[in-house]
C-alpha cells in the first residue's frame, strides 16, 4: 500500500490581482490519515483543496496524490479522490438516488454494480427511506449527507471534507462523526476543514494549521495539544463549600455553594485532587474540562501570526 496519500511541495497561488493566496506550502499525508487542515477565513484552505481537485489553477509547485503527478496525469489521479465542498452543487430537481447512481458513471462505474452501492451509502447515513425525493426538499443536514455520499460512490482512497458539517445540527454532525471514524478505520485517508475545532480535535490524528498562506503548525494532534500546559476544570460537589476553602499548590475559585473552578497543569493527576479534596470532606460528583485545547492553541498560533 502506498505510504503518503498526498504529497505537497512549494505549492504557490498568485491571483491575476497580485494576491499572494499560499507561499510555498508543503504538506506529507499519509495512507490512512485523519488530517485536519485549520486555518480562519481567507487562510489558503479553499485554495489548497482547489489546487489539489483541479478547480483551482496553481501557479507553482508540485502535487501528487498517492504518487501520481496531477499534473501529468490528472484523469487517473482524480479516481482516488472524493471531494465533498463547502456549497451544495448538485441538481436540486433530481431525486437523490439518482444523484448517487449518475455520480458514479463519471467514474466509469456501471449502473449495475452503483445502484447497490448507492443503496448501501444511502443506508449508512440515513437518507434511504428519502431516496426518491428531490433532493431540495431534504434539510440542510441531510443534504450534507448526500454530498458525502455522492463523494464516495466511486470508493476514492482520499477523501477530503470541507466543512462538512456547516449548518448541521448536533445529532446529524454525530452521525458524520460515527461514519467517517468507520471510513477511516477502514482504510479511507480523509482531509478535514472545519471551523468546529471539538470535531478537529475528535477525529483527526495530525494537524496543520496554515494563515495568511503559510503553513504554521504541522504536527500530531498529540503533540500540539501536549503544547498546552494548563487546563481549567469544574468540579460539583455533593456537600456544600465552606467559606474557608483552601486549596494549597492550585489556582482555583468558588464559583458557588457546590461548584469549584481549578487550574491545573496537564501533567497533574486530577484523581490526586479529587483524592485531596476527599481528605478534606468533599465529595465531587462530576467534572467537566473547561479547556477547548485545541481552540485555546489555534487561537494563540493565529494571533501571534497577525501580529
Amino acid at each position: 500500500m502506498d505510504s503518503l496519500a498526498l504529497t505537497i511541495k512549494e505549492l504557490t497561488k498568485t491571483y491575476s490581482n497580485g494576491f499572494k493566496a499560499l507561499h510555498g506550502i508543503n504538506l506529507e499525508i499519509p495512507h490512512g490519515d485523519f488530517f485536519a487542515l485549520l486555518g480562519p477565513n481567507g487562510a489558503g484552505k479553499s485554495t489548497t483543496i482547489g489546487i489539489i481537485t483541479s478547480l483551482i489553477k496553481k501557479t507553482s509547485g508540485e502535487i501528487k496524490i498517492y504518487d501520481i503527478d496531477i499534473d501529468k496525469d490528472f484523469v487517473t489521479a482524480k479516481t482516488h479522490i472524493g471531494l465533498v465542498p463547502q456549497e451544495v452543487n448538485f441538481n436540486t430537481f433530481e431525486p437523490i438516488h439518482e444523484i448517487i447512481v449518475n455520480q458514479a458513471g463519471y467514474y466509469g462505474v456501471p449502473r449495475n454494480i452503483a445502484i447497490p452501492e448507492a443503496e448501501q451509502l444511502l443506508k449508512k447515513l440515513g437518507l434511504w427511506e428519502k431516496r426518491k425525493q428531490f433532493s431540495r426538499k431534504l434539510s440542510g443536514g441531510m443534504q450534507r449527507r448526500l454530498m458525502v455520499a455522492r463523494a464516495l460512490i466511486h470508493k476514492p482512497k482520499l477523501l477530503i471534507l470541507d466543512e462538512p458539517t456547516a449548518g448541521a445540527d448536533v445529532e446529524v454532525r454525530r452521525l458524520m462523526w460515527d461514519y467517517l471514524k468507520f471510513l477511516n478505520e477502514n482504510g479511507t485517508t480523509i482531509i478535514l476543514t472545519t471551523h468546529y475545532l471539538e470535531e478537529a480535535e475528535n477525529l483527526c490524528k495530525n494537524i496543520a494549521i496554515i494563515d495568511d498562506g503559510k503553513i504554521l503548525e504541522n504536527s500530531s494532534m498529540k503533540d500540539f495539544l501536549s503544547q498546552l500546559k494548563n487546563e481549567k476544570f469544574i468540579l460539583y460537589t455533593e456537600n456544600k463549600i465552606s467559606k474557608e476553602f483552601t486549596l494549597k499548590g492550585h489556582r482555583f475559585s468558588v464559583i458557588d455553594d457546590n461548584t469549584i473552578e481549578v487550574s491545573l497543569s496537564t501533567e497533574s493527576d486530577i484523581n490526586s485532587l479529587i483524592n485531596e479534596l476527599s481528605n478534606k470532606g468533599i465529595k465531587v460528583k462530576s467534572l467537566k474540562n473547561k479547556t477547548s485545547r485545541l481552540e485555546e492553541l489555534f487561537m494563540r498560533l493565529v494571533v501571534k501570526n497577525d501580529k
